[in-house]
Parts: C-alpha cells; structure tokens; sequence
C-alpha cells in the first residue's frame, strides 16, 4: 500500500533564487517514507494516522517557517515484518530518493531499518517502536527515537504499580523484540523494587485467543499480568480477561503499552481504573487541543495517539534541521544538526536529542477514567503523576550506546 502527498509551497516570485537553495536537496525534492501497519493491530495506533500527522507537519512548517522546500511524502504497509519493512526501504533509498524514514511501529522491523539507514548513510525517526534498543546497544549516528520506548514505560507504569502493592507479577510478551524489551525493562524494575518475577508466556503477534495464556497467568496466582504487548492484542487480551473473570478473582491487569486507541476500543467500563504511560494527550493543555482538533477533523473524528504526535513533532524537527542545511543526502549530518538544534513544538514542548539519539521530554502517569467521571467522547484520562524529562528516560551512561563518550 502506497500513498503520495506532495507538497510544493514555492511562491511565484523567486523560483530561481529557491532552486539555488535548494541545490544539495536530493532530487530537489525532501522525500519522507512513512513505513507503517496500515491494516494490522497497529494500524489505529499509527497507520493512516501517521501519515495525516506528516501530512500536517510539512504544512505546518512550511507555513510557520516561510520555508521554501518541495516535500514529498510517502507511504507503505510493512505488515510487521521485517523483511518485508526492510525490503520497501532498500527499494525506497536505492530507487526513489528518500532519504529519511518516519514512524516504524513494531521493533523487530525497526530494528532491521536501523542497520539499513546506517549502512545507507539515511535517517530513522522512529515514534512508533519502542524497542530501547535502539538507543542502546543497537544505537546508531543516523536514528532518533523520538516519542517513547520500554524503558520509560516499565518506569513509568511498572514503577508506580510496584509502588502501590503489585508486587509480584506473571507477564504476557508478544513474541518480538518489543515485547521482549518491555519484559525485560519491566521485570528490572519489579525486582529493583522488591518485587517477584512469577512467570512468563510467550504469545504470538495478533493472536485472537488469549485462553490459554490467560489461564497459565491466572493459575502462577500472581498480582499483576503485566501485559507486555500493544495495540489489538493489549485490546483482546483486556477483554478476554474480562470474559475469564481474572479481575474479579482479584488479580490486577497492568497495561505497560496502552495508546488512547485502546481505551476507545475497549470502553470504559472495561478499562476503568488502568493506569498508563504517555508522553502526550490531547487534552493535555491548550496546545495539545488545538492541535488534536484539527487532526481529529482530517481523521475521521479520532484523536491523536501519542505515536501520530510524534510523527508530526519529529518530522517539524527534521525539516528545521535540513532547511538550517540546506541539504538532506547526509544522514549522519542532518541528525548532528537535529541534536544541535533545540526542540520546540505545540505537542511535546521545548527538547533535546541526546548524543544517543533519545528525543527527551516529560512523561505522564495516567488514570483511566471511570464512566461517570468522562464528560465526553475521548475524555479518558486523568492525570496522576508528572515524570520529569530528565527521570523519564534511561539515563545517558545507562544503555551502553557507542555514541556516547565514556567517563
């Protein structure tokens, strides 16, 4: 599945001094891939959605900046596979000029294009898998992981569970690098806390029956299953628990990735009382609002998940960086610019990007509302706990990326 969205913002007046501005532009035009699910369980979390949160970004800035860039968008399903998402960008860098890579749910896949880009000399802005691989062990000069990752969820939500008696706990993983990383940076942080690891299940990408493991849960009698997963899986295993009684045995469901796109999927009277983190709500502040308006009214009257945030914020960043240039066949260099450059958006607020390649902002802990508490469609939240930029991530000595300098 590919779409095209091309934007051209040159005034008539001028054209010639423009074509000289732009004369290290690839092509002359900026091309931006949006790799995506466009019909799988991601696809409400990201999907079509990334693509209008891009599409708004290039207007946006082109507006805001008086810029004078050609920026060209396009767009394809990598069905969460790896050789598949890493084949469209072989295709996309060798044969049709783009250069930098947007959005990338599900780790696996983006850990594949991570290597491409590096190999190719490109750029991934990744806002949608959460591996913290990436700006780790796996870390490159070419990606930025912008919105969150697994390390600020198991110490954003696993944190505060602990914390108020979930002591020890039974995982549900999706069988793939992000389910296995948010296992991981969970259970680290349940044992740093006092807590007890009781088993795990391993569970396949897009299951649709959840018995089996929701009994091999149930039964380890442990007082949180930590759901380990995302998008239609968190929503079928909520449910299915639901179904089994799990709940009202007295065992606790911990959602360590749930999008607002979940909570809509599962209702409030099933997802009442989850708590959550987020880097971003659309009804976060005046800015978040007016901004959520308008991608609602462009998206069928859905509200922006933090990821579709994120590939708007991420892609305003890069287009300031490469218009600061004045080209974008350099990778490595624009991403330089990108971590010299100071963040400011209407959605995350001011930023960095460390030497990691981490995006730096603040994180919430979120409440799910009880039904009688929403005064409103996609009213879901309410807010528990503020996490400062400089706690929400891993620390910069922590994740034994190459980039950063040893003390």
């Amino acid at each position: 599945m590919k779409r095209t969205l091309l934007y051209t913002m040159l005034a008539c007046l001028g054209l010639a001094s423009a074509g000289l501005a732009q004369a290290e532009i690839t092509g002359n035009v900026v091309k931006v891939g949006v790799l995506s699910d466009m019909s799988g369980p991601y696809a409400d979390l990201s999907g079509p959605g990334s693509v209008v949160a891009a599409k708004m970004a290039v207007e946006d800035y082109i507006k805001a900046a008086g810029s004078k860039l050609k920026v060209e968008i396009v767009s394809a399903d990598h069905q969460n596979k790896p050789d598949v998402g890493a084949s469209v960008v072989r295709k996309w860098i060798d044969s049709e000029n783009v250069d930098m890579i947007l959005d990338v749910p599900t780790s696996s896949v983006a850990l594949a294009v991570n290597e491409i880009v590096k190999d190719k000399n490109k750029i991934m802005l990744n806002s949608t898998g959460g591996t913290s691989d990436l700006t780790g062990k796996a870390c490159t000069p070419n990606t930025v992981h912008w919105t969150y990752d697994t390390w600020m969820l198991a110490h954003g939500t696993g944190s505060a569970v602990v914390k108020s008696g979930g002591d020890s706990w039974f995982f549900l993983t999706a069988d793939y690098a992000f389910g296995h990383a948010l296992e991981r940076d969970t259970a680290a942080v349940v044992k740093a806390s006092g807590g007890k690891v009781l088993g795990d299940v391993k569970v396949p990408l897009n299951t649709q029956d959840f018995s089996s493991f929701l009994l091999q849960a149930q039964s380890s009698k442990a007082k949180i299953i930590g759901l380990a997963n995302a998008g239609g899986d968190t929503i079928n295993s909520i449910k299915q628990a639901a179904e089994f009684g799990i709940v009202k045995g007295g065992q606790k469901m911990a959602g360590l990735l749930v999008f607002i796109s979940d909570i809509h999927g599962l209702g409030l009277q099933t997802a009442q009382g989850l708590q959550l983190t987020e880097t971003f709500y659309w009804d976060l502040n005046d800015s978040t609002r007016a901004w959520s308006k308008r991608f609602a009214a462009l998206h069928g009257g859905k509200m922006p998940t933090m990821v579709q945030a994120g590939v708007y914020s991420g892609l305003l960043h890069y287009l300031k960086a490469v218009d600061a240039l004045k080209e974008d066949g350099d990778g490595a260099k624009v991403v330089a610019k990108m971590k010299e450059l100071p963040t400011d958006d209407p959605l995350f607020g001011k930023g960095v990007i460390r030497a990691d390649g981490r995006k730096v902002h603040p994180a919430y802990l979120f409440e799910v509302k009880k039904p009688a508490e929403s005064k409103g469609p996609w009213d879901y939240y309410k807010l528990v706990q503020t996490i400062p930029a400089d706690q929400a991530f891993r620390p910069l000595d922590q994740g034994n990326c190459s980039l950063v300098a040893k003390k």
